[in-house]
């Protein structure tokens, strides 16, 4: 099973636009198969850049794919449901044990509120998909309707995620409309999040850091 492979997948597509709507009602931002390609690629990125191997690239960009199909169920354990369910749709295709305990593992660690880095390939994951704040992540341009989720995310006009291997350091780098959205707000949000990508780099052997208008935060 690849990853190429499981970007087609029409269980892991539908389970995928399930979630999404889902999450639609309940008036989170957007949690598509374009957020879930965008985490998937980023994860590569960051294990390339850190010395790893393409077959944990690989791994890293199908658990980045996936990471989000239990919210199709529930939002509510997104991270364990959606390793239940991958576990199942992996095993199905024949993928070896040790490469889908791996990947599920990565799945079920990727949620701030139960999980963590517990080797590479979660370590990038987490990192690939708490980094993901952007404008065309909001379902609306209607300011009106904006709860803080909306407005931290539709403030950030510009987001780059860069490693510099010889600083050993990975680094969020922010432009943010500061009329829209302020930075107790942004942390409000996302301090928790920062929080867990500061442990995954440090389990990648990098320090993470946070810079927002060119101006260093964390």
């Amino acid at each position: 099973m690849t990853y190429e492979e499981i970007r087609k997948h029409p269980e892991v597509c539908a389970l995928l636009k399930r979630g999404n709507d889902n999450l639609g009602v309940l008036g989170y931002t957007e949690h598509s198969q374009a957020h879930c390609a965008l985490v998937a690629e980023r994860a590569a990125y960051i294990l390339r850049r850190t010395g790893h191997t393409e077959h944990e690239e690989e791994l890293a960009k199908i658990a980045g794919f996936m990471h989000d199909i239990g919210n199709a169920i529930n939002r509510t354990h997104h991270a364990e449901i959606g390793a239940i369910l991958a576990n199942d749709i992996l095993k199905e295709a024949g993928m070896d044990m040790t490469d889908r305990i791996t990947v599920i593992a990565a799945i079920g660690n990727h949620d701030e509120s139960t999980g963590g880095a517990k080797d590479a390939i979660s370590a990038a994951l987490i990192l690939a998909d708490k980094t993901d704040v952007r404008r065309n992540r909001v379902r609306t341009d209607d300011q009106s309707t904006f709860d803080i989720h909306d407005r931290v995310n539709y403030a950030v006009t510009g987001s780059t995620l860069k490693v510099n291997e010889e600083k050993d350091i990975i680094s969020l780098n922010l432009q943010v409309d500061e009329s829209i959205c302020t930075m107790y707000e942004y942390f409000d949000i996302f301090l928790t999040r920062m929080i867990m990508c500061r442990a995954s780099a440090e389990f990648l052997g990098y320090k993470f850091r946070l810079t927002v208008n060119g101006g260093k935060v964390l």
